[in-house]
């Protein structure tokens, strides 16, 4: 049996992977349950591994992977808060891990999407448009929508869990939220994975790695290519 707080951060989390393909920030936690401190996610974590809801991923920042949801209807659910979205919706979709290794045995049906090439994770590199090569991907990885892949180069991400020569899995859109990680186009010229923000006027490119500097810049030289759903990494 959950408490109330730990049923809210298991959906959140939950509903945060699917949404966005990695872990939410302790702070994001924090302030998605109104709590005054860091230390109380620690010990909601902790208690939700304890009891087999969900699993830290080794050596890598913000690796949280939900194992299961529970088992109670959602009339004897807690209340959830408003930034939270109730376990009704989440029990519609089945749960998809944000990273498998590429080389999976699972049963089930697989889909090919086009693996247009390398995308910087540190400095923005052009673009590669080539359809000829394909990567085999769980059909349950995906949801609606357009997807294609790419591979990553660079260290920038690598705070989010992203790797250099990890295959990041991207659904189209032209549009993103803030805290999202897209696929950003520059000047029409340049494609960079990077953490979307918006400023005064300004959109920003944030990495995930101390070592790198945010990018500000002008909306009209931006345009978002994409959001990471999901991640297929090699062993």
């Amino acid at each position: 049996m959950l408490t109330r707080k730990q049923y809210e951060l298991l959906v959140y989390i939950d509903n945060y992977l699917r949404d966005h393909g990695i872990s939410p920030s302790f702070d994001e936690m924090k302030e998605a349950l109104n709590l005054k401190s860091k230390s109380g996610i620690h010990r909601l974590i902790t208690g939700l591994e304890e009891r087999g809801f969900i699993r830290r991923l080794a050596h890598r920042a913000r690796a949280l992977e939900v194992v299961r949801l529970p088992e109670n209807s959602d009339d004897d659910a807690p209340e959830t808060p408003s930034n939270v979205t109730s376990l009704a919706s989440v029990r519609k979709a089945a749960h998809r891990p944000t990273t498998v290794p590429t080389a999976f045995s699972e049963a089930g049906e697989s889909v090919g999407l086009p693996l247009y090439g390398r995308i910087a994770a540190g400095t923005p590199i052009e673009a590669l448009r080539d359809q000829t090569t394909m990567v085999q991907v769980p059909a349950a990885l995906l949801g609606a929508g357009d997807h294609y892949a790419l591979e990553v180069s660079g260290d920038s991400m690598i705070d989010a869990g992203i790797l250099d020569g990890d295959t990041v899995l991207i659904q189209r859109c032209e549009q993103a939220h803030d805290g999202t990680i897209v696929v950003a186009l520059v000047d029409d010229a340049e494609a960079t994975l990077k953490r979307l923000k918006r400023g005064r006027g300004e959109v920003l490119l944030e990495p995930a790695n101390a070592r790198y500097e945010t990018r500000a810049l002008s909306p009209d030289r931006v345009r978002i290519q994409g959001r990471l759903v999901g991640l297929l990494r090699q062993y």
